[in-house]
């Protein structure tokens, strides 16, 4: 069964096709499809990409001193510092 499709390609691309469908005296689809078939029967004997592992950190350490983690407003207040050094203008809204 064929199926019509709608593809959007940039205007240059779409003209070297049309030259190259031309050259081969044959028809764009045709071009199209051909270059798909290639494309998919080359990529369909790659083995898998081998899974990549993040790198395991390493760093020891904890909170800065002063900090106590179960309190949120403090969190809250020590970013709001540290925004507030950074040159920014400071308003409540943004903050949160």
């Amino acid at each position: 069964m064929i199926e019509r499709t709608t593809v959007r390609l940039p205007k240059e691309l779409l003209d070297r096709a049309r030259r190259q469908a031309a050259v081969e005296g044959v028809t764009l689809t045709a071009l199209i499809e051909d270059s798909l078939r290639k494309v998919l029967s080359d990529r369909s004997g790659q083995t898998p990409a081998k899974r990549i592992l993040p790198r395991i950190s390493k760093a020891s350490g904890g909170l800065l001193p002063g900090i106590d983690h179960t309190n949120s407003a403090a969190i809250q207040d020590i970013e709001d510092r540290a925004y507030m050094c950074r040159g920014r203008r400071f308003t409540p809204e943004r903050s949160r």
